[in-house]
């Protein structure tokens, strides 16, 4: 066997075992497995090898009696026994073992199959951390004071705020002016000057100099105004103008690390119409979406809401085996999701599913009257419902129609239909496919 064989026969196992996972999704035992271990039966094949091909060793044989004598013939390798063709092709049945996988496993294992890509969301806070200091604040210790900052801030105000001074005090020698003559054509000119500034230069002028330039005109053909960068290259930096307003104290930023917590209500009808193989569809479609869930999120919870009439909270064993005989209101599940979702998971911590399973038959008017109000009411990452009406839809069976005419286009509402084991595959895609979508 060469090595292009081996690597085509590990390419069969790997279709193999994900061909397995559909089938006991499918078709399986799902009670031989737990809430958390989870127990694929496969089929028993033999792992790849490497092998000498014996009819293409090569090498020097051994003729008879040892030694071979020039010219004599060597003998060609026999096969090994259990090589040859002896034998009758087996007709046993193909052995079965159980692959084990944790939930975290099989949710990867599922992407890997569906091609999906659901991110889970974090919720709960558990931890603050410091990070880098890049958090302003305007106060803190002084050992943190953004001087940086601080410089930066006042050598823009410097920048803002300076003016030539030589060239303004030659503008106080023009003739027949008054200091309000000189601060309107510092303003004019965009020279930021306070009057005050102007009124105590403006005494420090010599008489003998007050009339040196007829106008401001010919003072500005005639005296060369530098410009600010002119000036610190000349003179540096004397000052600059710091004020408390510029402070800032550096703080690390805190970093919140969330734990992405979910919660999911499973709601399944349990009235007289939700017969063996109803409830079958049901177990199929919502226990691996359990697993799936459960591997993807740092912490699980379920709620499993039985219903018929009225709606109680069971543990998850008596879920898909619970039967009643009454008949249907199936916002009297919803009513009680509302009530634990709201008493024990609150939205801003809890990413939250609200799964509903059932035949579709429910009292009249229910449906548009309560449960779809109720199912935009009640906040959750996405709201699925799975009709599971073996051959087809009863006519009857309207609730699952009615939610999806109403309500596909909300984007966190979705509806599958199972009628037989080989719509379970398709059905869990369509559903983790829409959560994959939702922002």
């Amino acid at each position: 066997m060469g090595l292009r064989d081996d690597l085509e026969r590990f390419r069969e196992v790997g279709e193999q075992r994900r061909e397995d996972l559909k089938e006991f999704i499918s078709y399986g035992d799902l009670g031989a497995s737990g809430a958390k271990d989870i127990k694929i039966p496969i089929k028993v094949v033999d792992l790849p090898e490497f092998r000498y091909d014996r009819l293409d060793m090569g090498g020097v044989g051994q003729g008879k009696g040892g030694t071979p004598d020039v010219g004599q013939p060597l003998g060609q390798p026999q096969p090994a026994p259990g090589d040859g063709d002896e034998g009758e092709p087996g007709e046993e049945g193909a052995e079965h073992e159980y692959y084990e996988m944790d939930p975290e496993q099989f949710a990867e294992a599922l992407d890997e199959e569906l091609g999906l890509q659901l991110e889970p969301k974090g919720k709960e806070v558990i931890e603050e951390v410091e990070g880098d200091f890049t958090d302003i604040t305007r106060s803190g210790p002084h050992s943190t004071l953004d001087f940086e900052r601080l410089f930066k801030e006042g050598l823009k105000r410097k920048l803002a705020m300076d003016f030539d001074e030589d060239f303004v005090r030659e503008a106080m020698k023009v003739a027949d002016t008054t200091p309000d003559d000189v601060y309107r054509w510092c303003r004019e000119n965009n020279i930021l000057v306070s009057l005050a500034w102007v009124d105590d230069e403006w005494t420090r002028i010599p008489d003998d100099e007050r009339d040196t330039w007829a106008s401001f005109e010919e003072m500005e053909a005639n005296v060369e105004r530098t410009t600010t960068v002119q000036r610190i290259r000349r003179d540096g930096l004397k000052e600059i103008p710091f004020r408390r307003e510029d402070e800032r104290y550096r703080h690390p930023e805190i970093i919140e690390k969330k734990r992405s917590n979910v919660v999911v209500v499973n709601i399944r009808d349990v009235s007289g119409s939700m017969r063996e193989t109803k409830r079958e569809l049901v177990e199929r479609t919502f226990t691996p979406l359990d697993w799936y869930l459960t591997g993807k999120y740092d912490h699980a919870e379920f709620v499993y809401i039985a219903h018929d009439a009225e709606a109680w909270e069971v543990e998850r064993d008596e879920f898909f085996g619970i039967r009643s005989g009454g008949g249907t209101r199936i916002s009297s599940a919803y009513e009680l999701a509302k009530e634990v979702l709201e008493e024990r998971y609150p939205w801003r911590e809890w990413n939250r599913y609200v799964f509903a399973a059932g035949d579709s038959e429910n009292s009249s008017n229910d449906t548009k009257e309560r449960v779809i109000p109720m199912m935009q009411e009640i906040d959750a990452n996405l709201h699925a419902y799975v009709e599971t009406q073996p051959g087809g839809t009863a006519i009857n069976a309207t609730h699952a129609e009615e939610v999806e005419r109403t309500l596909g286009d909300e984007g966190n509402v979705v509806v599958a239909y199972v009628s037989d084991p080989d719509d379970v595959i398709d059905a869990i895609y369509r559903i983790l496919s829409t959560e994959a979508t939702v922002e």
